[in-house]
């Protein structure tokens, strides 16, 4: 029976906020610590009459939220479903979320400003730890994970369930590098709602899927968070990981200074792969992003290393490339 009452629609705004440290990519999650509540991304509601525009409202409570002030921001996409739906007799607004994408710099003392915030930086394989190969293929893959959506995978889908063009163990060969296929690592998202899809992540039960319900041990594969925050996450790196290899969006994560050693760490942590050394800075050279400033760092307390910067005319020349990194 169809239901009289209005819907009513909010709009709501989430950011990822990414930058690199200590050789991880950190994300700002934000909540009481004392509420025992998942973790959560910098959000709230868009209000057109204060807010001009999406972007200024999001910036305006990051700033609340954390006391950072944002600089380069893109939009990621409109999210409303995951842990947003309207249920029979649910009088609540549903909410829908535009997703965004800052990079930014850990800067001296960022903790303690976050902490007065009740924020904090956390690395985002907190929450995605399968997706981190910097040091070979990950253990739980193949002693967790894979089982558990191969068992998924041979079930048949449940009556009513649409149509998809691939099967579940295609898409599962796909997402996550079986047989012919290799890993990629730009399908973080597409392999965080196959976890959802099989009921194998908490947010799952919190939404109330049926088959997650029916879980007498439900498997923990990284943090949850709140709401259909790790969804946006998810997006948000399968996006950053991508535009690495055509823009050069990394310097927006490194400081006006850098060693090639401290750049090379930076692409691995965002790209989650070990790259060797040689060809990394090989492949710095050729695509003409850097140039060396004639200083030096000693700041590894060994031998000398040459400080670079970011070759900013080369935006001026032509279109910027990226890194286009590969695997081991």
């Amino acid at each position: 029976m169809t239901s009289n009452q209005p819907t009513t629609i909010e709009i709501g705004l989430n950011a990822v906020i990414v930058a690199v440290a200590g050789g991880m990519p950190q994300i700002v999650q934000v909540g009481h610590r004392e509420d025992h509540e998942p973790d959560s991304l910098p959000f709230g509601p868009f209000d057109p009459l204060h807010h001009r525009t999406f972007e200024i409202g999001l910036r305006a409570w990051v700033e609340e939220q954390t006391a950072l002030r944002l600089g380069y921001v893109e939009q990621l996409y409109t999210f409303g479903d995951r842990g947003r739906h309207r249920t029979k007799d649910d009088a609540d607004p549903h909410v829908v979320s535009v997703g965004y994408l800052a990079l930014t710099r850990q800067t001296p003392g960022s903790e303690d400003v976050l902490a007065k915030h009740n924020s904090a930086w956390r690395s985002w394989y907190d929450y995605f730890p399968w997706e981190d190969w910097r040091d070979g293929r990950p253990e739980m893959l193949d002693r967790e994970i894979l089982p558990a959506l191969q068992a998924w995978a041979q079930v048949p889908p449940p009556p009513g369930t649409p149509t998809r063009a691939l099967s579940r163990m295609e898409r599962l060969k796909l997402a996550f590098g079986l047989g012919s296929s290799d890993w990629d690592e730009e399908r973080a998202l597409e392999r965080y709602e196959m976890l959802y899809e099989a009921s194998l992540v908490e947010e799952a039960v919190r939404d109330g899927r049926p088959a997650a319900l029916k879980r007498a041990h439900l498997p923990k594969f990284g943090r949850p968070m709140q709401f259909d925050h790790r969804r946006v996450l998810a997006t948000a790196i399968s996006r950053l990981r991508a535009k690495l290899k055509y823009r050069p969006v990394v310097f927006e994560l490194m400081p006006d200074a850098f060693t090639l050693t401290e750049l090379q760490t930076s692409v691995e942590a965002i790209s989650g792969r070990h790259l060797h050394k040689q060809n990394f800075r090989r492949l710095v050279e050729n695509a003409d992003l850097v140039e060396p400033t004639g200083a030096t760092s000693t700041a590894t307390g060994g031998r000398p290393a040459a400080l670079f910067r970011f070759r900013h005319e080369l935006l001026k020349e032509r279109p910027a490339p990226g890194l286009k990194v590969g695997g081991r």
